[in-house]
């Protein structure tokens, strides 16, 4: 059975390369993605994050030139997550799209949460990119 899903997306008044280079860090994670966790740590080529649950491991897709920031968190209970998100230019900026997919036994009210969590991080990260325009 299919899940539901929603697309989150913020207009980013920068160039999609500086975005894209920005996001696709790992080590920016806690920047800007509060909601996914608050610590992140490279250990032998492996990118974990601290979260409200316990220790999650993190991977983006190879770098690639299309603004593909699709990513997979493994959960501590080895369940993986797959997050599709995208970064689609738009003249002289570009709109950070989140895919975020509703799984089964998410509660309305937890699929809610999770969709207000993502749209604070889009919108920090919006916030963040371009200060540093203005700076």
């Amino acid at each position: 059975m299919a899940s539901a899903s929603r697309h989150i997306s913020e207009r980013i008044d920068r160039p999609v390369e500086e975005v894209y280079a920005y996001v696709v860090d790992p080590s920016n994670l806690p920047e800007w993605a509060t909601g996914l966790g608050e610590a992140v740590e490279n250990v032998d080529g492996r990118w974990y994050v601290d979260t409200s649950t316990g220790r999650v491991g993190f991977s983006f897709v190879e770098r690639n030139p299309f603004g593909v920031l699709d990513h997979v968190v493994t959960l501590a209970s080895g369940e993986t997550v797959f997050n599709p998100m995208r970064l689609i230019p738009d003249g002289d900026g570009c709109e950070a799209v989140f895919t975020l997919r509703r799984t089964a036994g998410v509660s309305d009210d937890a699929f809610e949460r999770d969709a207000r969590a993502v749209a604070a991080d889009l919108a920090r990260l919006k916030g963040i990119l371009e200060a540093r325009s203005n700076a």
